[in-house]
């Protein structure tokens, strides 16, 4: 099936929420209907996930999320033999039933999964679109409506935890920041129910702090984070405890940063 898409698809209702900062949603649409696997590359919370759950919900897509880590391997995906009753059968895992039925497979933070992911994911993001099960030996090709989208911080990327070129350029890349100012507090706003006027010093302070990422922080305040803050707030917290539990406390535990951090905060909100 094939569409040409000049314009986002009509939004179903009660779909997730999403702000979208440039065409990102027409390009998932045209990924998807060419059969295209999608790589998102951006920070932490700047709202990668939340993406790919407002895309699934809006196209009807079913979607099976993967959080990767280290021990994850290619069997926890594509799926493994196991005892019921007295009985040995194969069960599919998340990646095989989405090749098999159709829907959207998610691997969230794909570099953090094992090196024998990447080869499983190889035969499925080509022109082949094929899932080899050497357990069971069967060879599926994969349904229609299947698509595979992975994410990943290029800022906690080294040379232990990479994506080669050779899986990189398998992908269609989306990169993804932090929204503009205004737009950011907006979503702060709308997602914690705490107004505007009192979030946008929250959102102020925390492009501040992120100018401190790679100086004094590994990582810069994420839009989650944001959010955690304006909800303890509205919630009847003090604002200085709230900043400094949701956007201090999380990005650090080195004594002399925390100050530093805490001077910028009293310095930025009241």
């Amino acid at each position: 099936m094939t569409i040409a898409l000049t314009k986002p698809l009509p939004l179903p209702p009660d779909i997730p929420a999403y702000v979208p900062s440039g065409n990102e949603c027409i390009l998932f649409e045209s990924a998807w209907t060419r059969q295209l696997p999608l790589l998102l590359k951006g920070p932490t919370g700047c709202g990668k996930t939340r993406f790919v759950h407002h895309m699934a919900a809006r196209l009807g897509l079913p979607l099976s999320t993967v959080s990767c880590h280290d021990d994850l391997t290619a069997a926890d995906l594509t799926g493994r033999y196991l005892l019921k009753g007295g009985d040995t059968v194969w069960v599919d895992g998340p990646l095989t039933r989405s090749v098999r039925d159709g829907g959207l497979c998610y691997l969230d933070e794909i570099v953090e999964a094992r090196k024998d992911v990447a080869v499983v994911l190889h035969p499925l993001t080509d022109d082949r679109r094929i899932l080899p099960l050497e357990r069971t030996g069967e060879l599926l090709q994969a349904h229609r409506d299947f698509m595979i989208v992975v994410s990943y911080n290029p800022g906690y990327q080294n040379l232990m935890k990479a994506l080669k070129p050779s899986t990189r350029q398998r992908f269609v890349a989306i990169e993804f920041d932090f929204l503009p100012k205004n737009q950011e507090i907006a979503v702060v706003s709308s997602e914690s129910g705490l107004d505007e006027a009192r979030v946008a010093p929250l959102v102020e302070l925390a492009r501040r702090l992120r100018a401190l990422k790679g100086h004094d922080l590994e990582e810069g305040v994420s839009t989650r984070l944001l959010v955690y803050c304006a909800s303890l707030i509205d919630s009847g917290l003090q604002v200085r405890d709230a900043v400094r539990s949701a956007l201090i406390e999380p990005l650090t535990d080195e004594p002399d940063v925390k100050a530093a951090l805490i001077e910028v905060a009293n310095a930025v909100v009241a």
